[in-house]
């Protein structure tokens, strides 16, 4: 950077006014040399009023006062009149789309029906596909919920994950070909069922929907008590036999178990509570620590016992011993009183 050296003769007695305002032109002929800002050229051609961004052809061919749309594709958003705050990136993305806003489609044929629904998000080719009025589903994959019509706030990530979904809402499909069932507030996750996991832990959930495994080390408990006589409380537990209502398991197989409520009467600490507070189900990882607590106790009890009868044979097999002796002190006595016996006899017989 070259320094510009000012040729004022008798500056010194310059006034800071005039100084000013012989500096204002150096000043700008500096900013001239900064780079100037310029638009992009061509200028976009895509830009509507509104906000809004069409790309393709009959992209927001429709539109009339929706605003912030970007369509980028051929007939994406095609019908799309009053729907705001939609962005649609593919061919026929969102091609029905009349006033639904905050939809994001990504994909040929993603959201194709959707026609009212609102903050619906499909990402893949025909995810979506053929929703109409549902809101908030979430859709990543190739034909990822492609058959849900009127479900909402359902999750399906994998290809073609949900696709048995219809009408139900509040379902979550993870992995490739998990398809699901079209039930309300259920859950289907792939590569699980039928998988060891040799050393693992077993997996519990919350009301809250929290997932987690349960800890045993000594670093995460306090007051540490051994169980005596907590454990009793088995004796009122009431087992019994049944089947599940056909909505929940329609092969009605029979199951062994508890009942939550009798349970709670007996330890509420032994129940499972679901979100509104009621008894939903059993602790039965608790049942398995009172019954091992039960079974040591029994167990020592035998121990116990086998050890007074040992003591016990060791004391029968002494005394046996001991009458044995006895025995052979007594068959030497008799001995030895018969002989005597005929010697005392043959004195009498010869005096």
């Amino acid at each position: 950077m070259k320094t510009i050296i000012l040729p004022l003769r008798n500056s010194v007695n310059l006034s800071p006014a005039r100084l000013a305002f012989l500096l204002i032109p150096f000043v700008f002929g500096c900013f001239g040399l900064l780079p100037t800002a310029r638009a992009v050229s061509p200028p976009p051609d895509g830009g509507y009023p509104g906000g809004n961004t069409a790309e393709g052809t009959r992209a927001l061919f429709s539109l009339t006062n929706g605003k912030g749309n970007a369509a980028v594709g051929s007939e994406a958003l095609q019908s799309n009149t009053t729907g705001s705050q939609n962005t649609a990136t593919g061919a026929s993305a969102l091609i029905s789309n009349t006033s639904g806003a905050g939809n994001t489609a990504f994909g040929w044929h993603a959201l194709l029906s959707n026609t009212p629904a609102s903050n619906n998000t499909a990402v893949g080719a025909s995810a979506l596909l053929l929703n109409t009025i549902g809101i908030e589903n979430c859709a990543v994959g190739h034909f990822a919920l492609s058959g849900n019509v009127d479900g909402s706030s359902n999750v399906a990530i994998g290809d073609q994950a949900g696709t048995s979904i219809v009408h139900a809402s509040n379902v979550i499909c993870i992995g490739a070909s998990v398809v699901g069932e079209d039930v309300s507030n259920s859950c289907y996750i792939g590569s699980i069922f039928g998988q060891t996991s040799s050393g693992g832990a077993t997996v519990f959930i919350n009301s809250a929907g929290k997932l987690g495994t349960a800890t045993s080390s000594q670093r995460f408990k306090e007051d540490i008590q051994p169980m005596e006589h907590a454990s009793e409380a088995l004796f009122a537990l009431k087992p019994v036999t049944f089947r599940y209502k056909k909505e929940i398991d329609s092969a009605r197989t029979h199951q062994l178990g508890l009942i939550a409520e009798d349970v709670e009467k007996v330890n509420p600490d032994l129940i499972v509570r679901d979100i509104e507070g009621k008894p939903y189900s059993v602790r039965y990882d608790q049942i398995n620590a009172m019954l091992l607590n039960e079974f040591l106790k029994e167990h020592r009890k035998v121990e116990q016992q086998a050890t007074k009868m040992q003591t016990l044979e060791t004391t029968v097999a002494q005394q046996q011993r001991q009458i044995a002796v006895l025995m052979s002190q007594v068959q030497k006595v008799g001995e030895q009183l018969r002989a005597n016996t005929s010697n005392s006899q043959l004195v009498a017989d010869n005096p």
